[in-house]
This record gives C-alpha cells, sequence and structure tokens, in this order.
C-alpha cells in the first residue's frame, strides 16, 4: 500500500481521555476512533490487525478440531429465562424490545443460543464430541467503560462451546482447548499466562483465564517466575491423544499462578521466596467446565448408547480478539510509538523515500515494493511529499517491524538502510538483499 492512497489519520497530539499507552497510541496511530462511551470504529489499519488476530484465532481452532461457525448478535429473552440467567446477568446485559414487543437482548456471550442450537440438531452419543465456535461481536453495558478497546461495551470475541459425553471427555475438551489457547497466544508474539480464576456468571467449578503481564492490567496477579520459561514452540501436538494434551496442561498448570480472587496464600507459602512474584496483568482469554449446567437447564439430551437419555457436558471458551491487541501495545512499546510483532503486524515492512521525486529514489522504493508484494509480504511505501524526520516519527508510531530507508546517498553506493524498529538496530545492504532479509524472516514468524 502506498501512504499517499491510504486513510491513515494520524494524532500528533497525546488524546486526553486516553490514559494507558494502548488507548492513546491506537488513538495517535489512526487504528481506531470512539463513536460513543466505550465503542469505536476501527479504521484501516486497525481493522488489518484485527483481522490478522482474528486469522490466528482461526487456525489455531480448525487445527484443534473445533468447528467455525457465526452465531447473531442478537438472541431471545426466552432461551436466557429458561436457563435462569436472565435477570441473573445483571444490568451489564441490553435488553431490547423489538416492534412486535418481544423481548431480545445484545448477547454477551452465546451459551444458551448454542446449546439450543445443539439440542434440535443432535440425538445420539455417536455425533460426540464435538467442539463449535464462533467469533462475534459481543456488547456488555459498562457502568465506566475505559481504557479503550481495553475495556470497551462492545467487543469482538472469539467463544467456543464444547459438548461431550461425560466429565472425562469434556476434561478433555477443556485440556484441548488450554493447549490450543498456549499456541495461539504464542504465534502472536505474547506470553499468556494459564491462571486458576473465577468463573463469574458463566458459571462452573473449574476455570483459568490468561493472562498478560503488565502494569497497566486490572487483575493483580500471583505466579511462580518458573512459568515464564515454558514454552510450546514447534511441539507437534495430538489433540486426540488424551495423556500427551494433559501432560502439556499439567506442565503449564503444576506451577502456582492465579488471580486474587482465587489467591491462596497456604499453597503461596510452599512457593519459594525467590520465585514467588506479584504483579497485575491483563486478561485476554477464559476456559470454563460447567458440566450440565446449560443442557440440563436447556434440555440439551443425547442418546447414550444404552437405552438412556442424557444431558450433554459442556464448556465454553473465550478469547478477547478485539481486547488482545491492546493487550500486545500495552506489553510492546516505547516512547515513540507501537512495535509490532511479525506475526501481526499491519504491513511487513516500511519503506521511507527520503527524496520523493528524485529519479533513483522513487526507481528504488518502487523496486522495493514490487519486489516484497512478489515475495507475498505486505509493504507499506512512504511516498507523500513529507520531511524525512516527519517520515520517521509516522513509521516509529505505527510499530512496523522493520523500516527500509532510500535516501540519494546510500544508492551513490547501492544500498539502503534495513531498520529493526524492536532494536533500533540499522544495517546497509542492496535493495535485493532487503528484499531477501525481509522474506527470510517472515518465512520463519
Amino acid at each position: 500500500m502506498r501512504l499517499s492512497r491510504y486513510f491513515l489519520p494520524i494524532i500528533k497530539e497525546t488524546p486526553s481521555e486516553a490514559a494507558i499507552a494502548s488507548h492513546r497510541l491506537m488513538l495517535r496511530a489512526g487504528m481506531i476512533r470512539q463513536a460513543q462511551a466505550g465503542i469505536y470504529s476501527w479504521l484501516p489499519m486497525g481493522f488489518k490487525v484485527l483481522r490478522r488476530l482474528e486469522n490466528i484465532v482461526h487456525e489455531e481452532q480448525i487445527r484443534a478440531g473445533h468447528h467455525p461457525m457465526l452465531m447473531p448478535t442478537l438472541q431471545s429473552a426466552d432461551l436466557w429465562r429458561e436457563s435462569g440467567r436472565y435477570e441473573a446477568y445483571g444490568e451489564e446485559m441490553l435488553r431490547i424490545t423489538d416492534r412486535h414487543g418481544r423481548d431480545m437482548l445484545y448477547g454477551p456471550t452465546n451459551e444458551e443460543l448454542i446449546t439450543d442450537i445443539f439440542k434440535n440438531a443432535v440425538g445420539s452419543y455417536k455425533d460426540l464430541p464435538m467442539t463449535l465456535y464462533h467469533i462475534q461481536w459481543k456488547f456488555r453495558d459498562e457502568v465506566r467503560p475505559r481504557f479503550g478497546v481495553m475495556r470497551g461495551r462492545e467487543f469482538f470475541m472469539k467463544d467456543g462451546y464444547n459438548f461431550d459425553i461425560d466429565e472425562d471427555a469434556a476434561r478433555h475438551a477443556y485440556n484441548r482447548h488450554m493447549v490450543s489457547y498456549i499456541r495461539t497466544y504464542e504465534r502472536m508474539g505474547l506470553k499468556a499466562i494459564p491462571m486458576r480464576a473465577d468463573s463469574g456468571p458463566i458459571g462452573g467449578d473449574n476455570t483459568h483465564e490468561f493472562l498478560v503481564l503488565a502494569d497497566t492490567g486490572e487483575s493483580e496477579v500471583f505466579y511462580d517466575s518458573n512459568i515464564l520459561d515454558l514454552h510450546l514452540g514447534d511441539r507437534e501436538v495430538d489433540y486426540d491423544n488424551w495423556d500427551g494434551v494433559k501432560a502439556i496442561c499439567d506442565e503449564w498448570t503444576t506451577p502456582y499462578a492465579r488471580t486474587d480472587e482465587t489467591h491462596d496464600a497456604a499453597i503461596w507459602a510452599d512457593v519459594p521466596a525467590d520465585r514467588q512474584q506479584v504483579s497485575r496483568a491483563i486478561e485476554v482469554g477464559q476456559i470454563f467446565y460447567f458440566g450440565t449446567k446449560y443442557s440440563d437447564a436447556l434440555g440439551a439430551l443425547v442418546d447414550d448408547g444404552k437405552g438412556a437419555r442424557k444431558a450433554v457436558h459442556m464448556g465454553s471458551h473465550g478469547i478477547g480478539v478485539s481486547r488482545l491487541i491492546g493487550a500486545i501495545i500495552e506489553a510492546f512499546h516505547d516512547d515513540k510509538g507501537i512495535i509490532w510483532p511479525e506475526a501481526v503486524t499491519p504491513f511487513h515492512a516500511g519503506i521511507v523515500n527520503l527524496k520523493q521525486g528524485d529519479t533513483d529514489t522513487d526507481a528504488t522504493c518502487d523496486q522495493l515494493y514490487q519486489g516484497l508484494i512478489k515475495a507475498g509480504l505486505d509493504p507499506l511505501y512512504d511516498d507523500r511529499d513529507e520531511r524525512a524526520g516527519g517520515k520517521f516519527a509516522t513509521m516509529d508510531l505505527i510499530g512496523l517491524p522493520w523500516r527500509i530507508t532510500v535516501g540519494p546517498r546510500g544508492l551513490k553506493n547501492g544500498v539502503v538502510e534495513l531498520t529493526s524498529r524492536k532494536t533500533g538496530e540499522s544495517e546497509e545492504m542492496s535493495p535485493q538483499a532487503a528484499i531477501a532479509r525481509i522474506t527470510e524472516i517472515y518465512a520463519q514468524v
């Protein structure tokens, strides 16, 4: 994309309403604009990042054997009354009446609707196990929306639901989700720690939140520092291997890691003092096992193969996709702007032309631009008639991992400058070598 043709409404001043770095930088970098309190329009660059995260989530869910679908944002209140949650959920639920006087709601979650879909389509244990998920907009009417996309009222979320014949099978589904989430966050460049948590209005007695350490996090967390050394990496995972999946979960859940709601001082005291860490963290996902809570209430029964009909065991599993963008920026930024991990960057590299209109620099920038596109990458070419300082400031603010700077002085020696946004280190090389280097970097992502 040529920047002269792109919609990137950058703000130079620090927005007064932005209290944390991610909100400030998303506004300044032209990623979002507030429509109402806690509700945002996603502008082209923000939308690109949102889609990159969504694609990673889809790929890892499908790898784990889960089936994508799409449910509506509006739901009937009748299902929620049947489950007993319509009144219990509280004022965060946006309740609506349609023109025919029917009570509706803007879905904050989908346990009731997916259970109704399941019970009307599946009747036999032979169809199990089954996990269905979607990525859809949700709405929770926060009394004090703040921190931009970190605590908005409207948000983009992956929520999945497993249906299993018994508790053992549902526990495996829980473990399967935990491993798939660990891989998902690692692919995004994040260290998200699974922590024992409180189930809240979803229900159930077994739940873990995934939290990213950050000073601006709303949760206080307690953890054994050994957990920071764990990495799934390129390890092959057979999601049908119950023991293998459980072993990975045990690896990640044996070190102490809990939110303040479930912190246990007695167990904490057994962690060696030099490994006890207390921090703030941002929640980016949560998994639940809640047994037959919803299947009992809504009549989701299957033939168990022994002449009886029994309620299926269920769990739900969420990832806050839009919230993740804020968490990534909180984890990766400096005083100049965002520092995107390669896996989620809106553009793979930025090309800066230091002398727009010069025959040689224009030709070299076009060569780089077309070469990166042919390599399957998505570059952003700053071809504006703008001062060099302004161009550098823009690239630092939007945080692309790599910048190629092209100027007359370097071209006299046949070189351009390749700069890492993360380290600030630069290296001179030929245009062809710059294309090859960036292509090689992204081949490993």
